[in-house]
């Protein structure tokens, strides 16, 4: 016994030698970079493909073929990525959701090219370079970590890699070649990456798909040190390696058996999960670049043309529409990725698990041996098998809650590699499953022509929810998630449903794909399946349903009719182009061939006569100051609460405001305490918001005053104290919860959200407010003169117009207090005098305004209470004049 539990000893550590290799490297190119690689896996089979090419097909020695894949080829694969794709990302500003987008095109494109050069054959002859013998490949991981550590910890060069990460562009200004840096450290991470390949090769699967997954199920080792700790990822990867070993020796029996049998076969897997769901997220940011996710155009004629194109299969003979009943099947699973990445913004890699769930069940339902349920037909199978799969969202909605970028990314990685190795790969779930077609609908033309019905019904339904009121608010999420809940979006509710209604479309679409192969194949619905389907879905238009249909055709049609590998290949190229046209392909030739087209210029004459032509603006009417200038362009102020009522609201040349005297209720802030770290930040402040008075705050750098503007907000909970709207306790309540109860915010860096117009921006507030009027927008668009640019895109507008939009969608919902945290942020003197002027007026009609600001001439000049803080305490309140007089700072 004891002889073996040693031999299983020296098994785990060979096993976790290799995983501490994987884990060195992937910290260091973070550590140097930012990046986490997930084409690490990609580059450790491409030079395990390259040792076996140079020892078995070519006949190099062994030492000699090993030093060129190691020394030579692996280290270049780096220099290349860093110089061509990754550095241009990181002098942009080095987006986390860019540099993944592209990582997982790089890992697309190997494993694509891998299977054109290679073939997707699996292969059992890799040369082994060092013996199975563990103590071989432990010295080398440790030694390794050890030379690494003291690298970064005792050399000059460790400091300017912590300063690269930390800010890039400050490093460069310190004198540091940050460029030296980064490429150094993707060189040294694509050496351990086929140190890895090589020496994990001999010993597993050596195809284009599986060696790639292995890797990346031991980036759990990387996740765990938190991609910065090195000792840390060497001793829970030896750890992971032995435990898994051990597990071997169990054989319970029963149930139980297979259960662990799977867990002692995937401890790694389990360790991800581990890592991704519950451990601190190793990266923050938004989930998406914007304009990756944002609505491109569609061409003049581009539906017309695919539906012609969807329609060309039923005039094919009976084997070409084999391969064509793929396409409808697959384009209603990438519009499970259009919901979730595309208008929520959420990053989804677990999308190919629930496909193969909604084949899996489907398939089960059919045989009778869903547990406890009888024998179903297909299509009554195929519906439950997609009520049964919804719920299943919440798997990677849930760490959608607390998640973002690089974190989010990884847990919704870490569910499909679980769901594939533990559900799909186990044979007592699997084994000899079948999928019969609906009756009447086995032949192919007639089942083609069903799966373009439900593909119908799929487009219109993500259609009408994205020009609903719940795609507005996904769009907000995606484009502004802080500024979505400030505008009453329930922000963590709309994220399960975003993924609920995901997961149902991706488990129909894998439904119809299993029904049209008329089998279950796991290999269909595998993790590295999934990375193909979003990198596509992202670079063909994330936010598109054309985008989508494309994808899908595409993916289908490249393998079908070329060697496997092409699809792959040509996502991957795209994808890595996506830091460079963001828009997507469509978008970068549009821009090109506008460049191209001539524009038609006026001449001289024709520019006077245009100028008679078209009179000027009236001057009781025109815009208080330049919009082009960027500037607020405000109206004339609101008229006192004398003016003409209609439906109990005050008349104004732009627009109109609630009108409510003082009786909305008060905001009261009562004895909040609130710390961070053990530091008290705020010391029992207490103070009153009165209806038509305008409350400022002001005080020195580091007073408190932003904490206690994010407590009466709802983005930070007090320790103690309570918060209370017209004797309603809002302590409790989150940010979108307080919107909705009357509390509105603008923000110091402007939330508006770039891809909705102006219109869409104004209304998200109007629908998600205290009161849903349908005549809210209109008015709200008059009021801050945005009648003339309300059919434009947010993005680009200037920064006083964007103020005046953020100002209109807090109003729209007709709140009772407005919190304005530093209004006068970025605008010059003339926007300040416009932007007070509505601000008393607003004050005037009955509304009352909480103001946190710097500038003391704004609020001396607008605020009616001025309250003075310091050191988290407020020292001096009063009327502005006394207040600002007596020296508040």
């Amino acid at each position: 016994m004891a002889s073996l539990s040693y031999d299983l000893t020296l098994a785990g550590l060979s096993v976790g030698s290799a995983a501490a290799l994987t884990g060195i490297g992937l910290v260091v190119t973070h550590r140097a970079t930012g990046v986490l690689n997930f084409a690490h896996g990609a580059i450790a089979m491409v030079c395990a493909y390259l040792l076996r090419q140079l020892t078995v097909e070519w006949g190099w020695p062994l030492p000699l073929a090993a030093a060129v894949t190691l020394l030579v080829v692996a280290p270049a694969i780096g220099l290349v990525l860093e110089r061509a794709v990754f550095r241009p990302l990181a002098v942009q500003g080095g987006d986390p959701a860019q540099t993944l987008v592209a990582s997982i095109g790089v890992f697309v494109l190997l494993v694509g090219a891998a299977a054109l050069i290679w073939g997707q054959g699996a292969r059992a002859d890799a040369p082994t370079l060092v013996s199975a013998d563990p103590w071989g490949q432990l010295a080398v991981a440790v030694a390794l970590a050890l030379a690494v550590g003291a690298l970064t910890r005792f050399t000059r060069f460790g400091g300017e890699l912590r300063a690269v990460v930390d800010d890039r562009r400050l490093a460069v200004l310190a004198g540091i070649d940050a460029d030296r840096v980064a490429a150094a450290g993707w060189a040294f991470g694509s050496f351990t990456a086929g140190l890895t390949g090589v020496l994990l090769a001999p010993y597993v699967r050596l195809d284009p798909y599986g060696l790639p997954l292995l890797v990346m199920e031991v980036m759990a080792v990387a996740v765990a040190a938190r991609m910065r700790n090195l000792p840390v990822a060497v001793v829970v990867a030896l750890g992971i390696g032995v435990a898994q070993s051990q597990l071997t020796r169990l054989h319970p029996s029963g149930w139980g058996e297979p259960l662990l049998q799977a867990v002692g076969a995937n401890l790694f897997v389990v360790a991800l999960l581990i890592a991704a769901l519950v451990l601190p997220g190793v990266g923050t940011g938004d989930a998406l670049p914007r304009t990756a996710t944002a609505r491109v155009p569609t061409p003049p004629g581009a539906w017309i043309v695919a539906v012609v194109l969807f329609l060309l299969p039923l005039g094919f003979a009976g084997s070409d529409l084999t391969t064509s009943v793929q396409v409808p099947a697959l384009g209603v699973i990438l519009l499970s990725l259009v919901v979730v990445t595309g208008r929520g913004g959420q990053i989804s890699l677990g999308q190919a698990a629930y496909a193969g769930l909604g084949a899996l069940f489907t398939a089960l339902l059919t045989g009778g041996r869903f547990p406890g349920l009888p024998e179903l037909p297909a299509l009554p199978a195929l519906a439950l098998a997609v009520l049964l799969v919804a719920p299943l969202g919440l798997l990677t909605g849930w760490p959608a809650i607390s998640r973002h970028g690089l974190a989010l990314a990884l847990a919704t990685l870490a569910v499909g590699v679980g769901v594939s190795r533990f559900v799909f790969a186990q044979p007592y779930a699997t084994s000899g499953l079948t999928l019969e077609r609906p009756a009447g609908l086995s032949g192919d033309r007639a089942y083609y022509l069903f799966e373009l019905a439900l593909l119908g019904g799929a487009l219109w339904c993500v259609a009408a929810l994205r020009r609903g009121r719940a795609g507005r608010a996904l769009a907000a999420m995606r484009d502004h998630e802080a500024g979505a809940a400030a505008a009453g979006v329930p922000v963590r509710t709309l994220k399960l449903a975003a993924f609920v209604t995901g997961a149902a479309l991706a488990a129909l679409g894998g439904g119809m794909l299993g029904m049209g192969l008329r089998a279950f194949d796991p290999g269909a619905y595998d993790p590295v399946r999934g990375l193909l389907w979003f990198a596509a879905v992202v670079v063909l238009g994330a936010d598109s349903l054309l985008g989508a249909l494309v994808a899908a055709a595409l993916l289908v049609g490249l393998d079908a009719g070329a060697r496997g590998g092409v699809a792959a290949a040509v996502i991957g190229v795209l994808a890595i182009l996506v830091g460079r046209f963001p828009g997507g392909p469509y978008e970068a030739l549009r821009a090109a061939t506008r460049r191209l087209r001539r524009r038609p210029r006026l001449t001289p004459l024709g520019a006077r006569v245009r100028g008679a032509l078209v009179p000027a603006p009236t001057p009781a009417l025109a815009p208080a100051l330049d919009d082009s200038a960027g500037h607020l362009a405000l109206c004339p102020p609101l008229p006192q609460l004398s003016a003409p009522l209609e439906q109990g609201r005050p008349h104004s040349p732009c627009g109109t405001i609630a009108h409510r005297g003082n009786t909305s209720p008060v905001l009261v802030a009562d004895g909040l305490f609130l710390s961070y770290g053990g530091f008290a930040v705020l010391r029992g402040v207490s103070l009153s918001v009165v209806p038509g008075q305008v409350t400022a705050v002001v005080g020195p750098n580091g007073a408190g005053k932003s904490s206690l503007f994010h407590c009466l907000a709802g983005t930070v909970r007090p320790d103690r104290g309570r918060v209370a709207l017209g004797g309603r306790d809002l302590t409790r309540l989150p940010a979108h919860a307080r919107t909705r109860a009357g509390v509105a915010r603008t923000f110091q860096q402007l939330a508006v959200f770039p891809t909705l117009t102006v219109a869409e921006n104004v209304r998200v507030g109007a629908e998600q407010g205290r009161v849903r009027d349908p005549a809210a927008l209109d008015r709200a668009l008059r009021l801050f003169d945005l009648t003339s640019v309300r059919d434009r895109p947010a993005a680009g507008l200037p920064t006083g117009t964007l103020r005046r939009v953020e100002l209109a969608r807090a109003l729209a919902g007709d709140p009772y207090v407005l919190l304005l945290d530093e209004p006068a942020a970025g605008l010059d003197t003339g926007e300040v005098a416009a932007l007070a002027r509505v601000l008393r007026a607003l004050a005037a009609d009955g509304t009352a305004l909480l103001v946190v600001e710097h500038d003391l001439d704004l609020v001396a000049g607008l605020a009616d209470t001025v309250h003075v803080m310091t050191a988290g305490r407020i020292v001096a309140s009063g009327p502005a004049d006394e207040v600002l007089d007596g020296g508040a700072p």
